[in-house]
């Protein structure tokens, strides 16, 4: 089997565990947030989430605590597909800010807001594994959007998933950008360095 085949296979099952994780650990993210070495992302000025679509685990209660380390110096940022085939851009937003569809139809900042190279990247998952392997919805935006960010500076990637999600081995291709640490409702969970 070729790796695609493999992963599509795997998005099949895990998009069914996820919904499924969706209704059994409702408070997910507030756990979550809970296992988070607060202390450690203090130094991350620009802290890139994402708006959760279906069952996605919601960001909020950790974007909030990671503001909240030291409030006024981090700043959140949301991503925007510009087209299906570019890497995302991401823009400042607050909280009290609207929000319009871009051009995949997820509510993202509007043009108007400043566009920002985040530092740290929590990204959604569909499946994760302890070396840090990370699989997404198959359409590669944060493929290459992690790619197009690390190739000008350090970015740290926050994976954030039910513990559920966990596989022993995520099918990996040359292109696939690879998570620093994950976070889930039980653990947080760092990649170390031999396996990457």
């Amino acid at each position: 089997m070729s790796v695609e085949t493999d992963k599509t296979a795997l998005r099949v099952r895990l998009r069914g565990v996820r919904r499924r994780l969706a209704i059994e650990v409702p408070d997910a993210a507030e756990r979550a947030v809970r296992r988070l070495p607060l202390s450690r992302f203090s130094r991350f000025r620009i802290v890139g989430a994402y708006h959760p679509q279906g069952s996605e685990l919601d960001p909020k209660p950790l974007l909030d605590a990671i503001l909240g380390v030291d409030p006024g110096f981090a700043q959140a940022a949301l991503p925007v597909a510009v087209d299906r085939e570019s890497p995302l851009r991401f823009r400042l937003w607050r909280t009290q800010d609207p929000l319009v569809p871009d051009a995949v139809g997820i509510l993202s900042p509007p043009p108007a807001a400043p566009e920002v190279a985040p530092n740290l990247v929590i990204a959604p998952v569909l499946a994760f594994d302890r070396r840090g392997g990370r699989l997404g919805q198959g359409a590669g935006h944060y493929d290459r959007t992690l790619a197009d960010l690390r190739r000008d500076r350090p970015v740290f990637v926050l994976g954030l998933a039910y513990a559920g999600q966990e596989v022993d081995a995520v099918p990996t291709g040359p292109h696939d950008q690879r998570l620093d640490a994950i976070l889930t409702e039980t653990a947080f969970i760092e990649v170390g360095r031999e396996g990457r």
